[in-house]
């Protein structure tokens, strides 16, 4: 749900304008029927998803407690536990409930019944301090504490903590849970809640755009204008007077949930409309550190998880709606349950259990299917204590909403040995931990703290050395920086330097540049000691990143400082390096270097996916330099090919912005040479067509198993692999190393989970074994219409199919109440016979390229 609709309805209660006021019972009803139209009748509904038709992990059970009436109680959307071991629920437009469920056993019996207070459209409940605080998502969004007037179990009194402004929409205020400390609360907001007044930040105050080259805005508008630094995390004390600005950069996390030994994590969402670009990032689970930043920016705008002044994700979902998240702790599950983190995703019905594990000062992740349906719009999860059963709910965007309890019925689990602690990695935790004191104004004590760990190759502790560094008086280490002799502490402090000495242009009012030249020419004289060909990837990855901000914040160089950059890189460009090229081209240019079109170009013509080649033309849309009639012309016939292309809703869109602003760099003399590519009607145009691969055989496991041995021990190309993982349309459906589609499996990990049998298999029989987390469903309608594909969307009674896996934008919506039956396929959407046209060694290649991830170092971690 959170992550899909663009807009919500406005709120439907009547609420206080100032903080501490208390307010007089206003009847909830009375301002829906002036707000909203009256429902309408409607004959009997269905029930809520049945749990026969769930797949559950083995050893669960799962039932349905309360089938949620649609049109009396709306469609419930959050949920939390009282000291009583009840529920409280929201209706997603309407006011709040309390569940009492029957006990363990029991199916019937559930309680549901009003609260009396005027409030609801909540997003976030949470009940502590012996109040309830409820997060309100509506026309007056706000943080709110709800008692009891009368001191007894009657919920009548509502009192205002702070407004928010930007909410009522899909990406407002969301979730409030505690803080493990027990004296303050956690308040979530996401990406269209401006930020509000806070006290202390642990964030410094100085995020930016930092887009080097103009940014493109979402193709359908989406978001326009917004600048970052996107959804944020609070924490707050209980009367809700301070506030702290803990984390930012999320796109719209919906909850968050506190790790056992106090860490936080939340489950990020995707914008799916971004599908198929090389800015697409795909939903994913977060460790939120101390101050920092995940880097959602609006548009194309949006970090890439290599850059240094934003933080990976510790585990990448793929497409999905995030929802609720909790922990198992306190269920009365096995261990490997109680400890995992649970989170939900909406529009595709997937309870997954992520099992994490301490990699490092942060964490990796595992997936797991817990429980799944079709649909099943999961909205929350949260574990009751007082019977140790899981509860969650469905429902949203007025879908059908039901409760349901999960509890284990399976062998009781022998009791074991703890598991054995990571004593390198609870040591690496402790020492991120420790700089993260230091981020608040300290002093030379901090400095000294955070300089030592500046080139530590965890990607975590590097980070929080930097903001560390950025909390303190820059006089206190500035010229240290600009006199640092090894090449990566220099790069991280400098970047700091460079972050904390001049805001971004397009957070000032006048947009205009205001670094100070002087201190520029110094820093461009630090970054020229740098020697580029002794770093490693990320290194190089790091240093263009810290080119970028630093063109961005203080402005282009003078004549002399361009001729000298130039004069270093050009002889260095291409690297071959395909992150790093695409970085480089940027900053070339933003020069108007006079010989980067053809290398660039040759580049444009070898990448072998649409992503690669979309990195190298937007930054080629800018440039006016350099180019040949010739070059032209292949520019500009990209576009014809690339109306072939497949991606999300906004794909087409970005492909006319980035056409429309490279037509802005031509003369009227090559606009009137080039109008027959220019004006070209794509459907018509006759383009080079490839060659066919020949068939070369219907290839089975029993032929190529036996070469899997030897043939992937050495020797292998898998500059070749990646181009087949191209030509054999895998990118298409599949990301692999941060590029790629994500309507099939992420492969980047798959040497993790795959032997190269298991993989060869996987390939070759698609259907003999299909993850239910990418499993089609056949639907058979009432007129007798056959549907298959994957439900990507819910709006009410509205039910959107996925049926072309390489389209992420070909659905098909059927009415729910016209479906006569819904079972899943027993064909894979993969289809068979990829590599029919393929030779043996370039099968080896491909899997050599796709296990080749699992020599390579987790995104945390950075080479020295």
């Amino acid at each position: 749900m959170r992550g899909r609709i663009t807009q919500w309805v406005g709120g439907c209660l009547t609420v206080g304008l100032l903080a501490g006021v208390v307010w007089k019972v206003v009847p909830v009803e009375a301002e829906q029927s002036a707000s909203q139209p009256p429902r309408k009748k409607v004959s009997p509904e269905p029930p809520a998803t049945d749990p026969k038709t769930m797949k559950v992990a083995k050893g669960f059970r799962v039932e349905l407690l309360y089938s949620v009436p649609k049109n009396e109680q709306g469609s419930w959307v959050c949920m939390c536990v009282d000291p009583k071991g009840r529920l409280i629920v929201s209706d997603q437009y309407g006011p709040l409930y309390r569940v009492t469920p029957p006990p363990i056993g029991q199916s019937e019996g559930t309680k549901v019944e009003k609260i009396p207070a005027p409030i609801g459209s909540a997003q976030g409940l949470l009940w502590a301090f012996d109040s309830l605080y409820v997060v309100v998502n509506s026309a007056k969004s706000g943080l709110y504490r709800v008692t009891s007037s009368k001191k007894n179990d009657t919920l009548d009194q509502v009192e205002l903590l702070r407004t928010f402004e930007g909410g009522g929409g899909e990406h407002g205020p969301h979730a409030v849970v505690l803080h493990p400390d027990g004296q303050r609360l956690t308040v979530v907001c996401g990406n269209q809640t401006k930020l509000t007044r806070y006290d202390v930040t642990r964030v410094p105050p100085v995020w930016g755009e930092d887009h080097l080259l103009p940014r493109l805005p979402d193709g359908n508008g989406f978001m326009k204008g917004v600048l970052g630094p996107g959804g944020a995390i609070y924490h707050v004390s209980p009367d809700g007077k301070h506030w702290e600005l803990f984390s930012v950069g999320f796109r719209n996390q919906y909850d968050v949930a506190y790790h056992k030994n106090g860490d936080l994590f939340t489950y990020d969402s995707d914008m799916e409309w971004d599908m198929n670009t090389p800015w697409y990032r795909p939903t994913r689970v977060c460790l939120i550190t101390s101050g920092s930043e995940f880097g959602w920016r609006n548009g194309a705008g949006k970090y890439p998880p290599y850059y240094p002044d934003n933080l990976p994700a510790v585990l990448n979902v793929g497409p999905g709606s995030p929802t609720g998240v909790c922990f198992g702790y306190q269920a009365k599950f096995p261990r490997k349950y109680q400890e995992a983190l649970f989170i939900c995703d909406w529009s595709y019905g997937k309870l997954y259990a992520v099992h994490l594990k301490q990699q490092g000062s942060a964490y990796s992740g595992e997936l797991e299917e817990f429980i799944t349906g079709t649909p099943l719009p999961l909205t929350d999860v949260v574990i009751n204590p007082s019977d140790g059963a899981m509860y969650f709910i469905i429902g949203g965007r007025r879908t059908k909403s039901g409760l349901y309890r999960v509890t284990y019925v399976g062998p009781e689990e022998q009791e074991g040995a703890a598991p054995v602690q990571d004593a390198a990695a609870s040591a690496a935790r402790q020492k991120r931990l420790a700089l993260e004191r230091y981020h608040t104004r300290v002093g030379a004590e901090a400095v000294e703290a955070a300089w030592k760990e500046l080139n530590n190759p965890d990607r975590f502790i590097q980070f929080a050395a930097r903001i560390a560094l950025e909390h303190q008086d820059p006089q206190l280490w500035s010229e240290r920086a600009l006199m640092e002799a090894d090449p990566v502490k220099a790069t991280h402090a400098l970047l700091a330097l460079v972050r904390v000495s001049a805001p971004c242009p397009e957070h000032t009012p006048d947009k205009k540049v205001r670094g100070d030249p002087t201190l520029r020419e110094r820093i461009l004289a630090a970054l020229a000691r740098i020697d580029f060909g002794q770093l490693g990837e990320t290194q190089r990855l790091d240093l263009i990143r810290l080119y970028h901000v630093l063109f961005n914040r203080f402005g282009p160089p003078t004549a002399e400082q361009r001729a000298a950059w130039l004069h270093k890189y050009r002889p260095l460009f291409p690297t071959g390096q395909r992150f790093v090229d695409g970085e480089l081209l940027q900053v070339f240019v933003y020069l108007q270097d006079e010989t980067v079109a053809p290398k660039a170009m040759k580049l444009l013509a070898e990448a072998p996916t649409q992503e690669e080649q979309l990195e190298y033309v937007r930054a080629l849309r800018m440039l006016r330099a350099g180019w040949t009639p010739e070059l032209r012309r292949q520019y500009f016939l990209w576009f014809v090919k690339a109306a072939h292309y497949k991606g999300g809703a906004s794909f087409a869109n970005f492909i006319k912005m980035i056409k429309a602003d490279a037509l802005e760099t031509l003369t009227a003399a090559e606009r009137q040479a080039l109008a027959e590519i220019i004006n070209a009607n794509p459907m018509t145009v006759k383009l080079p067509d490839e060659a066919p691969r020949p068939f070369v055989k219907a290839w089975t496991v029993d032929d190529l198993a036996p070469l899997l041995e030897q043939g992937l021990k050495s020797g292998r190309n898998f500059e070749r692999g990646r181009r087949i993982f191209a030509t054999a349309k895998c990118f298409a459906c599949h990301r692999f190393d941060n590029e790629g589609g994500s309507v099939g499996p992420d492969l980047t990990g798959v040497v993790g989970r795959f032997s190269p049998r298991d993989l060869l298999e996987s390939i070759l029989e698609p259907s003999k074994e299909i993850s239910d987390q990418y499993q089609a469903v056949e639907i058979l309608t009432k007129d007798e219409r056959v549907v298959i594909g994957r439900i990507v969307n819910l709006n009410n009674d509205t039910v959107m199919v996925n049926t072309d896996m390489l389209n992420p934008a070909a659905t098909v919506s059927v009415n729910r109440n016209n479906i006569e039956s819904m079972k899943p396929s027993k064909l894979s959407m993969m289809p068979a016979g990829l590599l029919d046209t393929y030779q043996p060694e370039e099968i080896l290649d491909l899997l050599a390229y796709m296990l080749s991830r699992g020599d390579r170092q987790h995104p945390m971690f950075r080479s020295r």
